[in-house]
């Protein structure tokens, strides 16, 4: 969605969205307030990004079983995707 700012005026219902410094001080704001009171949801228009290209790529990797089962249930605790679970702990292990 493409979405444009409006400046609060008598007029518009909506607030000015503020300027953020940083990507953590806008994911904090919006965790804190609620978006349909800056944003008019009824003028966005659909975007399209044909040229996107993804950053990550796939590749297949043959794991046992026990394994998979385990990151399984580990992930469903954590409430994610196993396959994130597994990318993070390779991700952590390359850093190491």
């Amino acid at each position: 969605m493409l979405i444009k700012r409006k400046e609060y005026n008598m007029k518009n219902k909506f607030k000015t969205i503020p300027y953020f410094k940083t990507e953590k001080e806008e994911r904090e704001f919006w965790q804190t307030h609620d978006s349909t009171e800056y944003v008019d949801y009824s003028k966005a228009r659909r975007a399209s990004f044909p040229n996107l290209k993804l950053s990550t790529r796939p590749i297949t990797i043959r794991l046992p079983e026990s394994t998979i089962e385990r990151a399984k249930l580990k992930a469903h605790k954590m409430d994610i995707p196993y396959q994130a679970l597994l990318k993070k702990i390779i991700f952590e292990g390359l850093t190491k």
